[in-house]
């Protein structure tokens, strides 16, 4: 499937033409409705511009329907997309591309949604049959069709939704599950309908049948081991109420069960793995803005971390494009141990600048007109700190400009860390710029 752009409105087209764009990606597309134009102009004629609430409704049922189906094949991905009347995003397998694209135009020029609820029970799954109370088999071609751990892992989070626990495993060819639902589970949802509207509890008076089929023994321990047990005791405590981590990711934010996270905070603890594409002669190179794009991606790839956790708003390598001569002479340094690149300091030429003697609140001294290296970001992974790989990277500068490194001048604001480094390597004090 190729990316294509489909206008709802006659020739000749402009930026007030609705039109629908379709953009494939590896499991699934993204079919999304352009009416930015259309919506600004229909503001400026008087009217609200808004969507019709049934509108609404049904492209929200299938796009629900669409994620949903595309997890149920195997996706992992997050899905985000913007509200408004300016643009519409749907996410669905590609089998139900052109029945998405008929249903926007339909409902666009028609106000017709029967297409949409159509395509939504089309794509529906059956995850209340599946999450119903009682031990049972689920048979791959039957039952469902992904691989049985590929469809396990997206039933126990359908079942999570619910507050149901899964109890199940995959075999070669099936999946045997028993969903269960425990007391605080049960007490949450009851106790705040209002977060969980629509739900039943289907599972706690539920009574297994006697001619129930029997889950194959495979060893390991016995199901039963919790039968009489008395509830765990919960306690009111205080808890740490930060929210960020010092990766600079949010704690709270695991849509995708923290795996963002997680290797977002396993690269800044250790560094970025070097791709087994790239020969380092040495454990130190130098990118330029001229250098082999594989070389200049990877530049990009660790400046993200800095990006992220100093909230930066802009990433302090962006020349991704073909091979550039730059006036400034942009540069970065990459140090590589253990097969990551561990430290990272991107820099230029410039010459105006003014000294500094490292005091908090001193005001700048003379000021220099030489051509000197300017330091614009030094990033170190976490457990290779205070071990003087920023002074590594800083001497690697002076050297390959060929100055001192008192010469070297530092772009402003110097960061807290940053003048401790200039203190330990340049106690006398530094140019900054």
């Amino acid at each position: 499937m190729t990316e294509r752009t489909v206008y709802l409105d006659p020739p000749p087209y402009d930026w007030r033409s609705r039109k629908v764009l379709v953009r494939p990606y590896r499991w699934y597309a993204i079919v999304r409705l352009d009416r930015d134009g259309y919506a600004n102009v229909t503001r400026r004629q008087g009217n609200a511009g808004e969507l019709a609430a049934a509108y609404t409704e049904a492209v929200d049922a299938a796009r629900r329907a669409g994620i949903d189906r595309i997890r149920y094949d195997g996706s992992s991905d997050t899905f985000s997309w913007t509200g408004g009347p300016e643009w519409i995003t749907l996410f669905v397998p590609f089998r139900h591309v052109e029945a998405t694209v008929e249903a926007l135009r339909v409902a666009e020029l028609n106000h017709d949604y029967g297409m949409f609820h159509t395509l939504t029970d089309e794509m529906a799954l059956p995850v209340d049959d599946w999450l119903a109370p009682g031990e049972r088999e689920l048979v791959r071609g039957v039952d469902f069709d992904p691989p049985p751990r590929v469809f396990l892992r997206f039933l126990r989070g359908k079942a999570k939704q619910q507050g149901v626990r899964l109890n199940g495993r995959a075999t070669a060819g099936s999946i045997w599950i028993r969903p269960t639902l425990s007391p605080v589970e049960k007490q949450l949802r009851e106790e705040d309908p209002q977060r969980y509207p629509g739900w039943k509890d289907r599972w706690s008076e539920y009574e297994e049948l006697d001619d129930a089929p029997m889950r194959p023994w495979v060893g390991g321990q016995d199901q039963e081991l919790s039968s009489g047990a008395i509830p765990v005791a919960f306690r009111e405590v205080t808890t740490p109420s930060t929210s960020s981590c010092p990766c600079g990711m949010t704690l709270p934010d695991l849509v995708d069960g923290g795996n963002e996270h997680a290797t977002h905070h396993t690269a800044w603890t250790f560094g970025i793995r070097s791709p087994k594409n790239l020969d380092w002669h040495s454990d130190l190179a130098i990118v330029t803005a001229q250098s082999p794009i594989s070389w200049r991606r990877l530049a990009n790839r660790v400046a993200r971390m800095p990006q992220k956790e100093e909230h930066y708003d802009f990433n302090s390598w962006t020349h991704l494009r073909e091979p550039e001569e730059t006036s400034d002479n942009v540069r970065a340094y990459l140090l590589k141990a253990n097969g990551h690149v561990i430290g990272y300091l991107a820099a230029h030429d410039t010459a105006e600048h003014a000294l500094w003697d490292l005091t908090d609140g001193s005001p700048y001294g003379d000021k220099d007109l030489t051509l000197r290296p300017r330091i614009i970001l030094i990033w170190v992974a976490d457990i290779y700190r205070s071990q003087g790989v920023g002074a590594t990277l800083v001497h690697a500068l002076a050297e390959d400009f060929g100055c001192q490194v008192a010469d070297v001048s530092w772009s402003t604001p110097v960061s807290d860390a940053g003048r401790r480094l200039a203190l330990r390597i340049s106690p006398k004090g530094i140019w900054v710029s």
